[in-house]
């Protein structure tokens, strides 16, 4: 099942654009490696579900995997071979903006090799560039 909101203040939201560098949500706070963005875009709730498959599967119960993004975006689409005009079409799918910089998926509990291979496989499914980046030690 994909994710998506429970509800929503308004069903279509405007397209607008991705601005900017990611402000918070940019550091790994809950594991101890993260996949973070290079650049902006909108990643799939199915997509979301495909890479947490794809890292849960090469884990196998060593490690947690921690998800920091989440579809809050509806996309619209019109049907096939519609004419123009009349109006927006309806809800297709929902989407979770990413800025560059942001870290999506979080692990923790296995080491620097595994981590790199595990996210490899997730950014393989992702439709952004992304690096591995690991937990800043705080003084």
């Amino acid at each position: 099942m994909a994710l998506m909101p429970k509800r929503v203040k308004h069903r279509k939201s405007q397209r607008g654009r991705i601005k900017g560098s990611a402000n918070r949500g940019n550091t790994v706070a809950f594991g101890d490696w993260g996949l973070q963005s290079l650049e902006p875009g909108y990643i799939r709730a199915t997509t979301i579900e495909a890479c947490r498959i794809a890292a849960t599967q090469y884990i196998r119960g060593e490690g947690k995997l921690y998800i920091r993004i989440f579809p809050h975006k509806s996309r619209t689409s019109r049907p096939l071979e519609t004419r123009m005009g009349k109006g927006k079409g309806e809800p297709d799918h929902w989407v979770a903006v990413v800025k560059p910089g942001t870290v999506m998926f979080e692990i923790s509990g296995v080491g620097q090799d595994a981590a790199r291979e595990c996210f490899a496989r997730v950014a393989y499914k992702l439709g952004v560039a992304t690096r591995l980046v690991g937990r800043k030690t705080h003084l």
